[in-house]
């Protein structure tokens, strides 16, 4: 099956991000995903100068930078559906500096996760919130088309969050947003919250899905637990999925190279 393989760069903590790209290089990884929050407190002060080196720096380990997920950590205060304009629209015009810092680093994923900055605010419903969530995604959807990076709305479960915790709200977000930039990211983790099976999930995203996170259900790499990941493959296989399997971990043990190594010799049997 043709698919890449990354890995999240946020469990090699205090790990400088060349010396992530050049482990994940040499043990064979074909991208490398970035946490923004891990190298800068607000990439608008990254300059244009930095961006490039990053993006040579990754092309000379033969590596892609795939994008960028947990979009929303730093700086604080930001908030994708707050009812407060100010609030709102600050977090709108970050994420459009986010897109445009993906594109210029060489990335084209980004992972609208964050679920403690789309919790539904005490004081205004679900729809509420929903509508205020839509105007900010339009607008990022524009930008994203101009630049050429697609946004993924990921699904997570309920411990997380109480907006947008199934496969299904996802995709009608992405019908009503409506940009050809605005599609859906699979977690595993987040899927094995849900009534349906993986398997079936994945085949109902056939023609939205853009990106997909490999993790256990136990929140560790996959391999690490008792998700069976050959029938996910499958289905990935079936719907003609041809994007990157990125390794994204919440429990960082026993060490990142162990993670990262164990992880992908697993990825490699189960996607033959």
């Amino acid at each position: 099956m043709d698919v890449k393989f990354s890995v999240c760069n946020e469990m090699f903590e205090n790990w400088k991000l060349s010396d992530v790209m050049r482990y994940a290089s040499s043990i064979g990884y074909d991208g490398v995903e970035i946490a923004p929050f891990t190298i800068c407190e607000d990439v608008t002060e990254v300059s244009r100068q930095e961006r490039k080196a990053i993006s040579e720096e990754a092309q000379s380990m033969g590596l892609e930078i795939v994008g960028l997920h947990w979009l929303l950590v730093k700086p604080e205060g930001l908030y994708i559906n707050h009812p407060d304009d100010a609030i709102r629209t600050k977090t709108q015009r970050y994420m459009q500096e986010l897109i445009r810092f993906c594109s210029d680093i060489g990335g084209s994923i980004m992972v609208i996760g964050s679920p403690k900055q789309r919790n539904v605010v005490e004081g205004i419903t679900y729809q509420q919130a929903w509508e205020l969530a839509r105007s900010v995604f339009e607008e990022c959807a524009k930008t994203a088309e101009e630049v050429g990076v697609t946004l993924c709305m990921e699904p997570l479960s309920p411990q997380e969050t109480n907006f947008i915790t199934t496969a299904q709200e996802a995709m009608r977000m992405i019908e009503e947003v409506g940009s050809p930039n605005f599609k859906l990211i699979l977690d595993v983790k987040a899927m094995s919250s849900e009534d349906r099976d993986i398997p079936s999930i994945i085949r109902s995203a056939r023609d939205v899905l853009a990106h997909f996170h490999a993790n256990d259900a136990n929140r560790r790499g996959p391999g690490f637990g008792d998700t069976d990941f050959v029938p996910i493959a499958g289905a990935l296989d079936e719907i003609g999925y041809r994007g990157f399997v990125s390794v994204e971990v919440f429990d960082f043990s026993p060490d990142p190279r162990t993670i990262a190594s164990r992880s992908l010799e697993y990825l490699r049997r189960v996607f033959r």
